[in-house]
């Protein structure tokens, strides 16, 4: 049975406080500043609150001086705050008429006692916080010791995989990440603290232990776990004098986007596959360095993509400001997205002057790339009547690492509003990246900006908005049989397609959450497995899922690719698990003007009569940046049920599928043609997510991993025979 994984993320609960600490450090700073500086910075805030943007009023960035507050007047607010440390408005008016303040001095001062005393509160936690992060150390030294002299019961040697339960298995998962979290955390306690914690040393790899991957993996995969590790992904502590530098910070970077979308050469000049490069000379000497200068080791990626979009402006607003909503329409591209902190909503009622502060993870569907974890801030800015702009820009500064690996330049889009409901896109994506830990097979692809980059990003949210304007339409001609017309079935099944495509896309890449193996062959194509726990989730049967995924090249362009995995009629010629059996297509929900593009229920008629046939949910889609097919069996009454307009997040779905890119830029003599790009070849990705045990308790065997590793390269070998016959 095919299926999907259970996304899980272990973070150990004091670690993260402890962290959460270290960054509230920072507001230790405000002790050192003057009553004024704290008035200034929290009048800034309260202007970006209600989407003024405080630096645009103040071009000369001249602050206004304050009179600092008598010695009575402080004793008095003083001894109020004693008695009640959070006035009301009321008492606000009343105490400054008796001090002869103004009532905003009163607020901000009352606040800034607050931020004072939980400073004062906050150091002494760290004291104790730092104290169980040593004892944390020191458990982990003991585990370390107790995984080492791991024996089998039976035969008294080292103990294998086969033989240890999932939950152990797990707990090794675990530890893993608690030793990397601790040795961020002394890095960064290093700056705070003046002085190093105490060290350890790294638990020695297994030989065999899929739950800890990271053992497992090639060198560099070590040093993805520290750039890309879990504990990134944690709460924002924003303090009342980082927001003024946000603000400020957030409105330059709207001006340099607003600039960059509109110029012309030089900064911006021709490249390869009708791309545009940025001319990084050029950029440096015309614009502000707002978030500093270049970092060393690290190359930049820039690229711009403009396109017209069949979609209203305002709702293309909404789907960038709603971090669900933008993690699903760009599944492929956003592995997981959070909002850690929301310092404007914006005013009149929408998302003009809205400031979030994110942190979002970027993938490529192959874990042979690793993902590109960005903390920042994004900016919504209605530029006129019919024009608007979201803007992204990185916080480095509030981040609690010792080096970025990743840093998100202005980057993000002009959406303006056109007749008939149609919308213009300005798309800029603008990155210092290091991408040595990319696999050579994706470094052309990456390096040239279509993994990453506007063409990919601008070329996804066509494709999406076609797919959502398609799926709510209310009259569809019947066209042919095959077609849903009801307008809930339709709907349901949208909508667990939608769900089916997102397991797939969190499952394929290489996001710091998943620990993948390698299994090693003497073939070129390393396969990689992780197991996961399923448990309690209706959308997912309950047991042990094994993933398991592959990437190749294959010397066939990815449409060719694309148009034979999705046509049912060669399916039996690549699909082992329908064994051969004829494959029809039993109903279809199109996407877009795309026939290709579509949502397909198929079913596998056994040629084995004591076999019963088998339903396929299938979805495919193309676009100029790389193409997509996922699947998954389903249960027939649940299909029915589905189809009739019923709930469909209770069907079960294990998702499997492919993901297949052009292998680069094309020359200056190649067509302009639909995914013509590179030497003519493809980049496939082939993902099985497998239920290998319904026990979630159940011991993971070797049988299992091997299973799984068969099933994969046949199918890679299938799939290679077959095209390169259909396509000598």
């Amino acid at each position: 049975m095919l299926g999907g994984h259970d996304y899980e993320e272990h973070h150990d609960e004091e670690d993260v406080v402890l962290l959460e600490m270290t960054q509230k450090n920072f507001e230790t700073e405000l002790e050192k500043f003057g009553e004024d500086d704290q008035m200034e910075s929290s009048r800034s805030v309260k202007d970006a609150a209600m989407g003024e943007d405080p630096f645009l009023h103040n071009p000369t960035n001249k602050r206004k001086r304050y009179h600092r507050h008598t010695q009575l007047q402080i004793q008095e607010m003083e001894a109020f705050f004693k008695e009640c440390p959070h006035p009301d408005d009321k008492q606000r008016k009343e105490l400054s008429r008796e001090l002869g303040l103004d009532p905003l001095q009163v607020k901000f001062w009352f606040q800034n006692k607050r931020t004072q005393l939980k400073a004062q509160h906050e150091r002494h936690e760290n004291a104790i916080l730092k104290a169980q992060n040593e004892k944390l150390r020191a458990e982990n030294m003991r585990y370390k010791e107790a995984l080492s002299n791991t024996s089998c019961p039976n035969c008294g040697g080292p103990a294998a995989l086969g033989e240890m339960s999932f939950d152990d298995q797990h707990l090794r998962i675990d530890n893993a990440q608690l030793r990397d979290e601790i040795e961020r955390l002394n890095s960064v306690a290093s700056k705070f603290a003046g002085k190093p914690w105490a060290s350890h040393s790294r638990i020695p790899p297994c030989a065999l232990d899929l739950g800890v991957g990271r053992a497992l993996q090639p060198p560099q995969a070590e040093f993805l776990g520290e750039i890309y590790g879990v504990g990134d992904m944690l709460k924002s502590v924003t303090t009342e004098i980082d927001k003024p530098v946000i603000v400020e910070l957030a409105v330059s970077a709207m001006e340099e986007l607003c600039r960059m979308a509109h110029a012309g050469e030089p900064l911006w000049v021709p490249g390869e596959n009708s791309m545009e490069m940025l001319n990084e000379d050029e950029y440096l000497r015309t614009y502000s360095t707002g978030i500093g200068p270049r970092i060393l080791g690290l190359s930049f990626e820039a690229s711009r993509e403009t396109s017209i979009v069949a979609f209203n402006h305002l709702k293309l607003v909404d789907i960038l400001m709603d971090v669900n909503q933008w993690s699903n329409t760009f599944c492929g591209i956003v592995s997981r997205a959070l909002t850690l902190e929301v310092l404007s909503t914006g005013v009149g009622g929408n998302y003009n002057g809205a400031l979030h502060v994110m942190t979002a993870e970027f993938q490529v569907p192959s874990p042979l790339v690793p993902t590109r974890e960005n903390y920042f801030v994004r900016y919504c800015k209605q530029q006129t009547d019919r024009s608007w702009a979201v803007v992204d820009v990185s916080l480095d500064y509030l981040r609690p690492t010792p080096t970025s690996r990743t840093r998100r330049r202005p980057s993000g889009c002009l959406i303006q509003e056109l007749p008939n409901g149609y919308s213009k896109i300005m798309w800029v994506e603008h990155v210092e990246v290091d991408d040595r830990s990319v696999h050579n097979l994706y470094k052309r692809v990456v390096t040239c900006g279509l993994a990453f980059g506007a063409k990919r990003w601008v070329a996804t949210l066509d494709r999406q908005c076609q797919r959502l304007t398609n799926s709510s339409a209310a009259n569809i001609p019947a066209v042919d049989i095959c077609v849903v017309t009801g307008q809930e079935g339709r709907r349901s099944v949208m909508k667990l397609a939608e769900r089916m495509v997102r397991s797939f896309c969190s499952g394929v890449g290489a996001a710091s959450a998943h620990n993948w193996t390698t299994l090693s062959t003497i073939d070129s194509d390393h396969v990689r497995v992780m197991a996961r726990k399923s448990l309690d989730d209706p959308g997912r049967p309950p047991g042990i899922v094994l993933n398991a995924a592959t990437s190749f090249w294959i010397p066939i362009p990815p449409n060719r690719v694309f148009h034979f995995l999705r046509d049912q009629n060669t399916r039996s010629q690549w699909d082992v698990l329908s064994n051969g059996g004829l494959v029809q297509e039993m109903a279809r929900i199109g996407n877009d003007r795309n026939p290709g593009n579509c949502v397909s229920l198929l079913r596998v008629n056994s040629t084995n009569s004591s076999q019963s046939n088998m339903l396929i949910l299938q979805e495919s889609c193309s676009d100029i940046s790389g193409c997509y097919i996922t699947y998954a069996p389903v249960d027939t009454v649940a299909m029915n049920m589905v189809l009739s307009g019923g709930d469909p997040d209770y069907v079960a779905l294990l998702p499997s599928g492919f993901a297949i890119l052009p292998d680069g830029p094309s020359g200056p003599d190649a067509p302009a043609g639909i995914l013509e790009f590179g030497s003519g070849g493809s980049l496939l990705t082939v993902a099985f997510q497998i239920l290998v045990d319904s026990v979630p308790t159940a011991k993971l065997s070797l049988g299992s991993v091997a299973t799984v590793n068969s099933l994969i390269k046949c199918t890679v070998e299938r799939i290679r025979a077959a095209v390169m016959c259909e396509h000598p």
